[in-house]
């Protein structure tokens, strides 16, 4: 097929993150399957109305089971928060359209399971929405390590650190409450730190971790506009917040790496420093997303009067997905990232087959995350394997 029918449910930050790839692709990529944008769901019908206008899409409605229904519609990308992604997943598995799901798949392993499993019974395509995987050098530093140029991976030590909700009066969003979340920063930030620590080095073996809540109460908000913002009322009340404000865990790896890795929402300075380092026995790579064109490169076998640390922009065609883009040394950007997992998306339905990473990725994030849950809640080490 040369395109794919696109219903999406979720319209604010993760809406439009995807709308500007979806536009993106038959502009960059045109030889690429083209996604066409049909239908997009929110619960606010003037909110999501206006979002259509905005962002490009034929139509919107309000009910996510209309999208089911419709002939016309080949792909439900869900991005709704987290506690919405299971039902219209399954709904949508059983209805036979392929899903594209931002992460986590889901609040729990056991509903993550359950999600896989109805996706494979369905026989339908399943994708996860990791879009750090998808960057120019995260692709090289993957090709180095899978190609042995790093010699044998010794550590894989990561961290995502935010500063967002530093202000104790900064109100109770959406991902603040269990309920809807799932989890705090281990759950929102960790995720995506587990899933590159897999993509670039291999499977867990055992975690150990600790987190802490550092604000217990926030103002409740009378109104929420995306991903941070809300309005609060004078003299509103306060809640209880139940997920963890910083997460950090040690991983022993099924190759024998050892990791480590801390997500927080508490490090002032840091909006989004997203950034690891691999070390082998033939040398390093090192990678913060705040420079998310440039990779820190050291191999052991350089002239000994100019061994460090060189610094590799990945910008040029030798790099993945930049002989599409600008001439050699121009930068790209965040929304890049989900442009290029929708070229992955669209490229797998051609060729009938999974897109990477799917929900299978997603189980095995999940059962890392309830694995350091576990770890906190028993003060042990625990074994994926028990998961």
């Amino acid at each position: 097929m040369d395109e794919f029918r696109i219903g999406m449910i979720g319209y604010k930050f993760m809406g439009k993150a995807h709308s500007e790839a979806y536009r993106s692709v038959p502009m960059y990529f045109p030889d690429t399957p083209k996604p066409i944008m049909k239908v997009i769901c929110g619960r606010d019908g003037a909110a999501v109305a206006q979002a259509a206008k905005q962002f490009g899409w034929e139509e919107s409605v309000t009910d996510w089971q209309e999208l089911l229904k419709r002939d016309d519609i080949d792909v439900i990308d869900i991005n709704a928060p987290s506690d919405a992604h299971k039902d219209i997943a399954i709904a949508a598995a059983r209805a036979g359209k392929h899903v594209f799901c931002e992460k986590p798949l889901a609040l729990s392993l056991a509903d993550s399971r359950e999600m896989l499993a109805v996706a494979e019974e369905a026989g339908i395509k399943h994708m996860i929405g990791f879009n750090y995987r998808y960057a120019p050098a995260v692709q090289l530093a993957k090709k180095l390590v899978a190609d042995g140029r790093l010699g044998q991976i010794y550590h894989f030590r990561s961290n995502f650190l935010q500063d967002w909700i530093l202000d104790p009066e900064f109100p109770l969003v959406w991902r603040l409450q269990k309920s809807i979340a799932g989890s705090g920063s281990h759950g929102d930030l960790g995720a995506h730190l587990i899933d590159m620590a897999r993509f670039l080095v291999g499977e867990f073996s055992e975690v150990m971790g600790m987190s802490e809540t550092f604000i217990k109460e926030r103002p409740i908000a009378s109104a929420m506009t995306g991903l941070s913002g809300a309005k609060v009322g004078k003299d509103a009340p306060r809640g209880a917040v139940d997920v963890d404000d910083a997460t950090l865990f040690l991983t022993r790896f099924e190759n024998g790496a050892l990791g480590s890795f801390e997500a927080t929402r508490f490090a002032a300075g840091h909006r989004c420093t997203n950034s690891f380092e691999i070390n082998g026995s033939k040398g390093s790579v090192k990678f913060d997303f705040e420079r998310m064109n440039e990779l820190q490169v050291y191999f052991m076998d350089d002239a000994e009067d100019v061994q460090g640390f060189r610094r590799v922009l990945a910008t040029d065609p030798a790099h993945a997905y930049m002989d599409h883009w600008w001439p050699a040394g121009h930068t790209i950007g965040y929304g890049q990232t989900f442009t290029h997992e929708v070229v992955e998306l669209m490229e797998a339905l051609k060729e009938d087959r999974q897109p990477a990473p799917n929900f299978v990725d997603g189980v095995k994030c999940q059962e890392v995350l309830e694995a350091v849950e576990r770890s906190i809640d028993e003060r042990r080490w625990v074994q994926i394997s028990e998961m």
